[in-house]
């Protein structure tokens, strides 16, 4: 078995790469030729998180596990609050094949996913960013986004406002001008959303949001958290990377509960990406890509890295 551990993840995989990988992972999903296994995730108290998710892709040959979670403590600890490891298996023997350090990448392939909706569903002109969210994986996905599209200027709103520097400085790493702002500000402004906290309440509100716009909402990916109001996924068109989980652990959960929208309203986001569907269906279009994150991203993205460390040989090689 193969060991690419967390050290060596950032000189690896390049944000291209993660792109492409998570891409490639929602087209397959949409043509049917790779799937995600029901997720575990069980609170362990005091605000922690751990679980695993899981899938196989039959084209790509690819069968793996990520197991982590959520543990704000770590903070505290000199370490990131989200802890993961990604297992890869040998389709054909089950044997493992190679264990990776799952934090960066997580990261990268959650950043990629909205990247990806925004590439495939931002309004034609789209300008301004605005960012819900100050946290660790936020300059990921504002470098990501700013990959994905040629964004003009980064707005921001966090819960704790002192966080804001961390959107300032990286938008200013991209040469793009940042402006703090509140909610409604916010939701009449930008052209494109990221929601990336770990909300459990409706923080943008359905009148926040004024004109065509995507909302690539990240954070929700557990029962009860949330990030929209219901009511904005009502007046939307919602797409996600896996209808399942958004149905019940995304951020579409509250608004099916209520009765708000359907389960065959929500389009998987491979199937734009595979010409199976629509994308955008008018200029006047609200989007929302609810990313839950899935088990095959996880899975691509470290196959990816696998790939690379045994081209620079790097990999490290154990007998289980």
């Amino acid at each position: 078995m193969l060991i690419v551990p967390e050290a060596l993840i950032a000189d690896l995989l390049t944000p291209e790469d993660a792109y492409a990988a998570v891409e490639a992972a929602f087209a397959a999903m949409a043509r049917g030729e790779a799937r995600n296994f029901p997720v575990v995730r069980e609170a362990l108290g005091e605000g922690r998180q751990y679980g695993f998710k899981s899938g196989f892709d039959r084209s790509g040959a690819m069968l793996g596990v990520k197991s982590g979670g959520y543990f704000p403590g770590n903070a505290g600890r000199g370490l990131i609050n989200h802890q993961s490891t990604i297992l890869l298996f040998d389709p054909e023997t089950g044997r493992p094949e190679a264990m990776v350090g799952g934090n960066l990448l997580t990261a990268l392939r959650t950043a990629a996913a909205s990247a990806v909706s925004i590439r495939h569903l931002a309004p034609e002109g789209a300008q301004v960013l605005g960012m819900i969210g100050a946290g660790h994986q936020s300059a990921f996905q504002l470098r990501a986004a700013a990959r994905a599209h040629p964004f003009t200027r980064v707005i921001g709103w966090n819960p704790h406002p002192e966080m804001l520097t961390r959107l300032a400085d990286t938008a200013a790493e991209l040469g793009l001008p940042f402006q703090a702002v509140d909610l409604p500000q916010l939701g009449a402004e930008a052209d494109v959303i990221i929601s990336i906290t770990s909300s459990f309440g409706p923080l943008l509100m359905d009148g926040h949001v004024t004109g065509p716009t995507h909302i690539a909402a990240m954070g929700t990916d557990t029962r009860g958290k949330q990030e929209l109001d219901p009511a904005l996924l009502a007046r939307a068109r919602v797409f996600t990377d896996e209808v399942a989980q958004s149905v019940t652990i995304g951020e579409a959960q509250h608004a099916i509960a209520q009765g708000l929208i359907a389960e065959a309203a929500i389009t998987p986001i491979g199937a734009v990406i595979a010409g199976m569907g629509p994308g955008r269906q008018s200029a006047a279009d609200i989007t929302i890509f609810d990313g839950t994150g899935v088990g095959l991203q996880d899975i691509a993205v470290a196959a990816a890295v696998v790939e690379l460390a045994k081209q620079k040989g790097v990999a490290r090689e154990v007998e289980i």
